[in-house]
């Protein structure tokens, strides 16, 4: 495995924390304990946090686009995570220090900057670290990288909701903060052992973006990647339409020798923890039992994925009847729930990352991640929409609108099973034909459009 990798899992660790940390409590935040100028209480309705909070799940979803770029032209995947790495922490320190919608708009706004233009660059770097000799170790180091993913989300959604109850936001907020700085110095840390590869300045990477195979990969994956938004459109609402839903549910848990109550932004600590027992239970058990029927290709787990995630809307869709009945049904139902949706997101999700970095051409590897991200930002968008335009005919909180997505996911997975067929799969892995040197070993590297890539 190469040297840099504990880095990268370690800097991808504090850094989920700090953002699942603030987005758990996101919406909680602005419908309770948001405040105006005057230092009163001022929360935004439902409606409104659900419309906040998709615009900035699409902001930091587009910015992965503008990264990307900066990191093949420009600056490399090193510079650009290092340098927007401290946007990142203004960003949760004005979330911190201001709690209202100002210090709520500026730390947003900065996060998103941040979080997202990193988000290509610290995939692609990854990747960047293996050669065709250690390339079979991809898989396992995706499976590791997210992993760490989703125990730095685990420990974050369950720590600062307690936090944001019993402390208040500034708190709340600043634990993250300060997590996000403990990232930014692991990463730095590991400036001696990475491998860099350098950007390849404008007039190759236009050339490159615009040759017969830039474009084919370009097009071919943006059309996946309309449809794959589909199901972020989904799955990201466990932050706003779940945790509305769950203020209404009995959270009240019993396992016997244990009784305890959960805020309603816990819940979703569920979704990490599954993750992190369905990595290996999928890769070591379920993938080689389907492999036997057939053969299971990346398209493939996609496609699986995106069925089993419209049944997790159809449960919810069921524990609202009951609660606009005037029942109060158990948080049990977002459990299973997170069952189906955590299942669909692993074949989704982790098999997107893996298989839009093998699609790329290795000039275009940030751009092509980059791309892949902005899927998430356009399932955030249509999402925004439906809760900001539509509340008319699909009003959140009620099971027209678990059964709006629901539908729209089952359909979407038919017209994706439909078009993937005909995608024929690539494998681009980073070819150096000499052992690459450390980042902070090189010197000056030949000129690529008056860049200094030291």
């Amino acid at each position: 495995m190469p040297g840099g990798i504990p880095y990268i899992i370690g800097n991808e660790l504090a850094e989920r924390f700090s953002y699942y940390g603030m987005k758990t409590i996101l919406v909680v935040f602005m419908t309770q304990y948001l405040m105006n100028r005057s230092g009163a209480v001022e929360p935004m309705s439902e409606a409104d946090a659900t419309t906040w909070y998709h615009y900035f799940g699409m902001a930091n979803y587009f910015f992965p686009i503008i990264g990307a770029v900066i990191s093949d032209v420009l600056w490399g995947k090193y510079k650009t995570i290092i340098t927007l790495s401290v946007v990142y922490v203004l960003g949760h320190v004005a979330l911190a220090v201001d709690d209202t919608r100002i210090g709520l708009s500026i730390g947003l706004t900065l996060i998103a900057m941040g979080s997202g233009g990193i988000k290509p660059c610290v995939s692609a770097h990854v990747g960047d670290q293996f050669q065709k000799f250690n390339k079979h170790l991809l898989e396992k180091i995706f499976g590791y990288f997210y992993f760490s993913v989703n125990l730095g989300a685990a420990a974050s959604s369950l720590l600062t909701p307690v936090l944001l109850d019993n402390y208040g936001p500034h708190l709340a907020f600043g634990v993250p903060g300060f997590l996000m700085l403990v990232a930014t110095i692991v990463f730095y840390m590991g400036r001696k052992k990475f491998i860099a590869v350098p950007p390849v300045g404008w007039k190759q990477y236009k050339g490159d973006v615009f040759s017969k195979q830039g474009k084919k990969a370009i097009i071919n994956l943006s059309i996946m990647y309309v449809f794959i938004a589909v199901f972020w459109s989904l799955f990201d609402q466990t932050g706003s339409s779940w945790v509305l839903q769950a203020e209404n549910m009995d959270k009240w848990v019993n396992l016997g020798f244990v009784k305890f109550e959960l805020l309603a932004s816990q819940i979703q600590a569920i979704n990490p923890i599954l993750i992190m027992i369905f990595i290996p239970l999928f890769t070591s058990s379920l993938y080689p039992f389907l492999n036997k029927i057939f053969r299971l290709t990346p398209v493939k787990k996609i496609i699986i994925g995106m069925f089993i995630a419209g049944f997790s809307f159809g449960l919810l869709a069921i524990a609202q009847y009951q609660i606009s009945a005037g029942g109060t049904p158990s948080i049990l139902w977002q459990f299973f729930a997170y069952l189906i949706l955590t299942a669909a997101e692993v074949m989704v999700s982790i098999t997107g990352l893996e298989f839009s970095y093998t699609q790329a051409p290795n000039s275009m590897k940030s751009f092509i991640m980059g791309l892949w991200l902005l899927s998430v930002a356009l399932g955030n968008f249509f999402t925004a929409q439906v809760s900001s335009n539509l509340q008319n005919y699909i009003p959140i909180g009620t099971p027209t609108y678990f059964w709006f997505f629901a539908g729209l996911m089952l359909l979407t997975a038919v017209a994706f099973m439909l078009v993937a067929s005909r995608y024929k799969e690539e494998s681009y892995i980073q070819n150096r034909a000499e052992k690459p040197k450390p980042l902070a070993s090189l010197e000056m590297l030949p000129d690529t459009g008056g860049v200094d890539n030291k």
